[in-house]
């Protein structure tokens, strides 16, 4: 080795042995093809660690959500992953294979819907808004299919455990997250409510409770332990 040539040190190693990530565009077919074979919405962290090192998952769902607008399949997001859904308008076409063969009994829609629009939330909350106890059974019904979750304990005497909806929910019914919840006055007039008060006056989204995802609002934090 000559006088003018150095070995990389180990504080500067040899870059030119590291590949170069590929283009922005192959990145983003690379992308489409996890989404479109996966069933279950991907984080971005997932998908970076699937792809070559150096890629960039989220500039790429950037070009990729933007080259789908308008077509009949949308690169949507999902609480916080991605996936590949029908566009909302074309629905009507997947009628017949989206039969839904399982009915939630009433008290199990009134725990869901509260849940929903007042998470984190106690089974103790649950039963104050309704009115009446919430059996186990209903409970482990929404467990089993994943709607639910258990959240954060509420640092209270006790320290009960919360209920939380899961990304499962909002991929099901088609929503970025909790806040795309619909209101009293969308449910009325798609027929889904009828025109009286909700099991102990339930405020709806964009009604009294603003955000009804998992996240607390400030100055609330302390209540609840990770």
């Amino acid at each position: 080795m000559s006088a003018d040539q150095t070995a990389p040190s180990a504080d500067q190693p040899d870059k030119s042995s590291l590949f170069d990530a590929p283009v922005m565009g192959e990145q983003e077919r690379m992308v489409e093809a996890i989404l479109f074979a996966t069933a279950e919405p991907v984080t971005v962290r997932e998908l970076n660690d699937r792809m070559p090192h150096g890629c960039d998952a989220a500039e790429a769902l950037v070009y990729l959500r933007k080259r789908y607008e308008g077509r009949g399949v949308n690169v949507v997001r999902v609480g916080d992953a991605w996936a590949i859904r029908t566009a909302p308008d074309l629905s009507f076409l997947m009628q017949k294979e989206t039969v839904e063969t399982r009915k939630l009994s009433r008290a199990a829609i009134e725990t869901l819907a509260i849940i929903a629009y007042h998470a984190p939330v106690t089974r103790a909350e649950i039963e104050e808004i309704r009115g009446v106890s919430v059996s186990r059974g209903t409970v482990d019904q929404l467990l089993e299919m994943e709607w639910i979750r258990f959240g954060r304990r509420k640092m209270t005497p006790g320290r009960p455990v919360t209920f939380v909806v899961t990304q499962e929910f909002l991929d099901h019914f088609g929503l970025e997250s909790a806040r795309d919840l619909p209101g009293l006055k969308e449910l009325r007039a798609a027929g889904l409510l009828e025109n009286r008060p909700l099991p102990g006056t339930i405020p709806l989204g964009g009604e009294g409770d603003a955000d009804a995802e998992e996240s607390i609002d400030e100055g609330q934090s302390e209540l609840f332990e990770d």
